[in-house]
């Protein structure tokens, strides 16, 4: 799509050259740090930047144009030959949302929305990976789930030689820290089918209780086109509930203990942490299942997505194929195998106590390892609860029959109390650093660690130096 065609959409005056005005931009960024030659600059203004103080940067780097609030830019006039590539709108982030509403308006193709607590970056993966069996699809990356994140994402749609018209389906992820945030996501983005995985105790500190997260995560379905359809979690109360607000909707269950359209039983995983085998149940068939991914909270993710290739026709034969090809998002369940013999599920992106207790389930069902460690980062934004959490989870790995508890930070001093009152030997760690010199202490071949916690903790950098200490396994 032409620059001149984006400022339109985005309600944008322009200082564009005749030439520039009829170039397409090799893509859309809000980081000056990362602009590659020829995208299109945003200029937000966020609590800790802004970024109209790096229009002149990006130019330097090769940006080919940049969105931004002329009173915020009060150097204009100075940016010499750079002076004839901006776009002009009064509010850059609302002008970012307008272009992907309109975009995607026009294109008029199914959007199916994904949300939860816990596991909607692999909802939203492995129902693109089921949903490529339909068609072409574009994906939100990583977990681009916010009011930036998803606009970006459509960007992708038509630029760097994308048109819409290549794309048959939208898999789009819809996060939240607040009320309001996916309704404005929904209305954006206007879902065919609404997935919700899920509702736990993320966020918990924002939304004081379960009942209030769920009220916000309903905003998916408040928002799911008329005639659509709601893939609900049988298994999730909470969830299920939902299902009442809307009486002009298809309702799609998928569930493993509770009764549903789209279910599995016979679930074993494989012994080496490989994957998950299981027998696929939906309407009219069923089929074999390997799924490349630990545990059976990835089952339920992958019925989430079995569902919604169910509504738009699929066999359940080409959802099992499509599901065998799936592979872990990074630090979401990744299994590194190291050249000492040593295992690792890296599961460092993020961490609650609901996600915590089922990714050590998946390891302590594990037999084919000599010893099960796991390492757990303090878990955050869990409100005046957090304590009793983090005690109450911690007591959970030892009874697994968890036989190390390494807690990394803050209130992870409670969990690591809870491990020992259960009888698990618990160590605390103030830093990631000091966690990671423990384990390469007292790591042995047969092994299997899991590191489970989030960003925020830096619990990833264990992750690295491991992988740096250990070295990789070959493979075969």
């Amino acid at each position: 799509m032409k620059l001149r065609e984006i400022a339109r959409l985005c309600g944008a005056g322009h200082y564009l050259s005749s030439a520039l005005s009829d170039a397409e931009p090799a893509g859309v960024t809000l980081d000056s740090r990362s602009i590659r030659p020829g995208e299109l600059f945003v200029a937000v203004s966020g609590a800790n930047a802004d970024g109209h103080r790096f229009v002149t940067e990006v130019f330097e780097k090769g940006a080919a144009a940049a969105l931004v609030v002329h009173h915020r830019l009060p150097f204009a006039h100075d940016l010499g030959a750079f002076g004839d590539r901006l776009l002009f709108v009064e509010n850059t982030a609302c002008a970012l949302q307008q272009l992907a509403a309109r975009v995607l308006a026009s294109w008029n193709r199914p959007v199916i929305g994904v949300t939860g607590s816990a596991g909607k970056t692999t909802i939203k993966d492995l129902t693109a990976e089921v949903m490529g069996a339909a068609g072409s699809v574009l994906k939100s990356l990583g977990n681009l789930n916010t009011s930036y994140g998803l606009p970006l994402t459509v960007t992708r749609m038509m630029t760097n030689g994308a048109r819409p018209e290549d794309f048959d389906f939208a898999v789009l992820e819809m996060g939240m820290s607040s009320f309001g945030e996916i309704a404005r996501l929904v209305d954006i983005a206007p879902p065919q089918v609404g997935v919700v995985g899920n509702v736990g105790s993320a966020h918990l500190e924002f939304f004081g209780s379960l009942d209030a997260i769920a009220r916000a995560k309903a905003e998916l379905i408040d928002g799911i086109k008329a005639g659509g359809a709601a893939v609900l979690n049988a298994d999730d109360a909470r969830v299920m509930a939902m299902g009442s607000r809307r009486s002009d909707l298809t309702l799609l269950r998928f569930g493993i203990e509770a009764d549903a359209e789209v279910s599995a039983r016979q679930i074993f995983s494989e012994e080496d942490l490989s994957g998950t085998r299981f027998t696929l149940v939906i309407p009219g068939g069923e089929a074999e299942v390997r799924l490349p991914l630990v545990g059976r909270h990835n089952v339920a993710n992958a019925l989430a997505a079995s569902a919604v290739g169910f509504y738009f026709g699929l066999s359940a034969e080409k959802i099992a194929r499509a599901l065998g090809t799936a592979t872990a998002p990074r630090m979401r369940g990744e299994v590194l195998r190291f050249a000492n013999g040593v295992t690792l599920v890296d599961d460092s992106y993020n961490s609650n106590p609901p996600a915590l207790g089922e990714a050590v389930r998946a390891i302590a069902l594990a037999a084919n390892f000599k010893r099960r460690i796991v390492v757990a980062g303090e878990m955050l934004e869990l409100g005046h609860q957090s304590a009793e959490l983090h005690r109450a989870s911690g007591g959970e790995i030892a009874r697994a029959g968890i036989e190390l508890v390494l807690g990394v930070r803050g209130l992870a001093r409670e969990l690591i109390d809870g491990a020992r009152e259960a009888g698990a030997e618990a160590i605390f760690c103030e830093t990631p650093e000091e966690a990671a010199r423990l384990l390469i202490e007292r790591a042995r071949s047969g092994d299997v660690i899991l590191v489970k916690g989030s960003r925020g903790v830096r619990t990833e950098t264990i992750v690295e130096r491991l992988r740096t200490e250990f070295g990789m396994r070959e493979p075969g």
